[in-house]
């Protein structure tokens, strides 16, 4: 077991770096707080998280009409999506992921050494990394997850693979890869979390403080320790306008202006012409996408009926209305919400009533969006 010890002032500082699906990793940090004795024990965990350990993901409580109307399809998805995948690989090796976490703190509580939830509330940094990521990179996030999770080929991993993933040549590896592909990503995912967290450490009572965190971010807390930080900017969702906002605003401003443009020049007929390239392009890639989520078939024409008005509007998406259409005639049951933690496939996913209802949304959304991109540079062609 390998410790990293800083001295910060009169506060000693022991990190200790695990992996998060680990026997061994459990092994150790029992054995670091009897042999440490500190004053404090810190976890890589929010309290939500924390209590998803506890309890297990409640997710027969989630509200799906709230989920879709709140614009969260894609993070509940991606929050499905991962905690599927770490489920997986728990079950592989046979273990529970966050063991070392939860071991952690009932050691301590046995002990009666006062425990510090260190890491940022999950739902301020999954938003925040929606948020910041550019587009370009919200699809390579969303291809690898999905490439990963819906592949053909089984999770292969061993105790000994697991282990490996603890090396910090490796984890840096890892990390500075993470960083060429998708910087934004990683500054919201690590960056960021190594900040809050060496802050939480830094601020913590006591002087001596084990800190139990993966081994990813052992490098990054031990260069943030001590240094001065604007924590309430890190802890909170940005309000302001960002540029998908920018350009759902500016869509009906342009199509107005192109519309108007076309009707003075080129008449009644060609302007009948350009709205109708606009009905067909944007509500048939929209319908296409709730079809390729096997979404009924009154949500499929409830995609193409209002995707040629939902892209017009800044505050409604085709997918809304199709998924409130699936929701209607695929009404989930209790099973379905019970099942939410058992997806192993997009067979899986496709088949669950609440899965198949997110997936129409987010399909016929991203397919109106493609539709958007295609029709207007094809009815601007009609001004030449």
């Amino acid at each position: 077991m390998e410790l990293e010890r800083i001295k910060l002032g009169e506060k000693e500082i022991i990190l200790l770096g695990t992996a998060h699906i680990s026997q061994k990793s459990v092994d150790e940090v029992k054995e670091a707080i009897e042999n440490e004795k500190p004053d404090v024990v810190g976890v890589e965990l929010d309290a939500q998280r924390l209590k998803q350990l506890k309890q297990g993901t409640q997710w027969q409580n989630t509200n799906i009409s709230k989920v879709i109307s709140d614009g969260q399809t894609y993070l509940f998805l991606l929050s499905l999506l991962l905690a599927n995948v770490q489920r997986q690989l728990g079950q592989k090796i046979g273990m529970k992921p966050g063991l070392e976490m939860m071991r952690a703190i009932e050691i301590a509580e046995e002990k009666k050494i006062p425990i510090m939830l260190l890491d940022r509330d999950v739902n301020i940094t999954l938003k925040r990394a929606m948020q910041k990521t550019s587009l370009i990179e919200k699809f390579k996030l969303l291809f690898s997850i999905v490439e990963g999770f819906f592949s053909k080929e089984k999770i292969k991993i061993t105790k000994e693979g697991i282990e490996k993933l603890k090396e910090k040549d490796v984890m840096n590896h890892l990390m500075q890869q993470l960083s060429k592909e998708m910087p934004s990503v990683k500054s919201v995912l690590v960056d960021e979390r190594d900040t809050y967290i060496a802050y939480s450490i830094t601020h913590s009572p006591g002087k001596k403080i084990l800190a139990v965190v993966g081994a990813g971010h052992v490098e990054g807390i031990k260069k943030q320790l001590g240094t001065e930080v604007d924590i309430q900017k890190i802890s909170k969702v940005e309000n302001g306008i960002g540029i998908l906002k920018i350009i759902g605003y500016s869509i009906p401003v342009i199509f107005i202006a192109v519309i108007a443009g076309i009707f003075l020049t080129k008449g009644l007929e060609v302007t009948g012409t350009a709205i109708l390239y606009w009905i067909l392009v944007t509500g048939s890639l929209s319908a296409l996408g709730a079809l390729l989520a096997r979404g009924h078939p009154f949500s499929i024409i409830s995609a193409f009926l209002a995707a040629p008005l939902t892209t017009l509007h800044p505050f409604l998406a085709a997918g809304w209305v199709a998924g409130y259409v699936e929701a209607k005639m695929k009404n989930p049951k209790v099973k379905d919400f019970e099942n939410l933690r058992n997806l192993n496939s997009f067979s899986d996913f496709s088949k669950n009533q609440v899965t198949k209802i997110l997936l129409v949304v987010a399909f016929a959304n991203i397919g109106a969006t493609i539709g958007t991109i295609i029709a207007f540079p094809l009815i601007a062609s009609l001004l030449g």
